[in-house]
């Protein structure tokens, strides 16, 4: 699942966490917030993707980020986010499908900071709509220090193997 349309990203290494509202899942009910405050501080790792309960992210993408998330956070990471343009609770129940407890399940559920960063995918022939490309980023202190974009199917640049090797 991957458009024909050359990739055009509006970020980079070095750039600025663009501020967007995204939504998170709390003890009641979905929750408003910004990626301003969510990547205000500390180190984070983000990885997207296309969707929520999707053959490949679930097998694979979202697995290998359960797995390696204590070596991860080892490495002086902060917060782990896996982020899907899918609403709060599509992503509060596939992290719980895959006992992910230890990474925030982050909503962008309109796809505006997928498309604030330049990393929207047009999955409207595989009736998906628009989501996002397969990603992963590491930021610190609301900069981007690593951007990992996967530039065809599978799962490579943006696995935990890979991203936990840029720790």
């Amino acid at each position: 699942m991957h458009s024909s349309k050359e990739i055009i990203m509006t970020v980079e290494t070095g750039s600025k966490v663009p501020d967007c509202t995204v939504h998170v899942m709390r003890e009641t009910g979905p929750s408003e917030t910004s990626t301003s405050e969510i990547f205000s501080g500390g180190k984070i790792v983000l990885f997207a993707v296309p969707g929520a309960f999707t053959p490949g992210c679930s097998m694979t993408h979202l697995p290998g980020y359960v797995a390696s998330a204590d070596d991860i956070k080892s490495k002086g990471v902060d917060t782990i986010i896996c982020m899907a343009v899918n609403d709060a609770f599509v992503m509060d129940a596939w992290g719980k499908a895959h006992n992910a407890s230890a990474i925030m399940m982050l909503a962008d559920g309109n796809g505006d900071f997928t498309s604030a960063l330049g990393l929207e995918l047009d999955g409207t022939g595989y009736g998906l709509g628009k989501r996002s490309q397969r990603f992963a980023m590491i930021v610190q202190d609301g900069v981007i220090e690593h951007l990992k974009v996967e530039e065809g199917p599978g799962i490579d640049v943006s696995s935990a193997e890979s991203i936990l090797a840029l720790l």
